[in-house]
């Protein structure tokens, strides 16, 4: 069932995450890393796809990530929060992923979460 959305812009954000979720599958093994971008926050999950389960999860909203992101700007924050997801990944015995960008273009916050996120070890 797909829900009737009035706005263009998000009607075609969606039209697109559901094209990349047809083709990009997470295990266990080689979790989906999925972002979601708000207008203040950013919020990124490791998801097994097969189990069904979220293996790690990191957002600007995180007590952590939330002390040292109060004076950074945006796209600064997102990339501490993808270091902060690789750490919790790193710590579930996780190494790969795949990058699932949620519709989002791959430029500033989401491209700054992937640095982060490869910056602290995780590849994809």
């Amino acid at each position: 069932m797909e829900r009737k959305v009035k706005d263009a812009n998000l009607r075609r954000r969606l039209r697109r995450a559901k094209g990349i979720k047809k083709r990009i599958r997470g295990t266990a093994e080689c979790p989906r890393l999925t972002v979601f971008r708000s207008s203040k926050h950013i919020y990124a999950q490791l998801v097994d796809d097969v189990g069904g389960i979220t293996l790690a999860a990191a957002s600007t909203q995180v007590k952590d990530v939330k002390a040292v992101s109060s004076e950074l700007n945006k796209t600064e924050a997102a990339e501490k929060v993808g270091q902060a997801l690789a750490a919790a990944a790193l710590a579930k015995g996780v190494q790969s992923a795949v990058f699932d960008r949620n519709g989002w273009p791959f430029h500033g916050r989401v491209a700054a979460l992937a640095k982060g996120a490869r910056e602290g070890g995780l590849k994809f």
